[in-house]
């Protein structure tokens, strides 16, 4: 659990850095943003590299069930991870009413994805990895409302953008569906 443990604090760590306005503008002032960019992707990309090979490991050489999840739980999880397909799709899509509605969809989205995975395992590497990633939400909503960054605007009718972002975030949650065996060896359909 080592290996995770060092890709979480690696991935979350440069995604915390970004909070540090003054830091961060330092970083790009002295380097480059082109410099800032390949180190923040590369600092992520390896941390999410070990997250995936440290909790991989850590499935292989055997969990430690802490609890036993509710039944309910398995699907209020399907539906939360469903809405955070919808919101991490939004949070790429133009302008949309579901957007301004989030005002954050990518934090929104992690939260959902986090909670609904915590409702759903009740092992400690669940714990860690998904109680990591709501805890950097949480951060993340804090340090965006300390900032005062009121977030996507408003819009008063559907658009364009929140069918798109419906549309590719169902498509996208019923791959994962399906993949979810294959990817991380559990059958969420059971």
């Amino acid at each position: 659990m080592l290996i995770m443990i060092l890709g979480l604090v690696l991935l979350l760590g440069t995604h915390v850095l970004t909070t540090f306005r003054t830091t961060r503008a330092e970083l790009i002032e002295r380097y480059g943003l082109n410099a800032y960019r390949a180190a923040y992707s590369l600092a992520s990309l390896a941390g999410l590299a070990l997250i995936v090979w440290g909790f991989g490991r850590y499935r292989a050489e055997g969990w430690v069930q802490l609890w036993t999840p509710p039944a309910w739980g398995r699907h209020l999880a399907m539906l939360l991870v469903w809405f955070a397909f919808v919101a991490l799709a939004t949070a790429h899509a133009k302008a949309s009413r579901i957007k301004g509605w989030l005002r954050h969809p990518m934090v929104i989205g992690v939260t959902a994805w986090a909670l609904a995975h915590l409702l759903a395992n009740g092992d400690l590497g669940g714990l860690v990895l998904f109680g990591s990633f709501l805890a950097w939400a949480i951060y993340d909503r804090v340090a965006v409302a300390a900032r005062g960054d009121a977030g996507a605007p408003q819009l008063a009718d559907f658009a364009r953008g929140d069918a798109i972002a419906l549309g590719a975030g169902t498509a996208l949650y019923a791959l994962i569906l399906v993949l979810h065996p294959t990817l991380f060896g559990v059958s969420v359909l059971r």
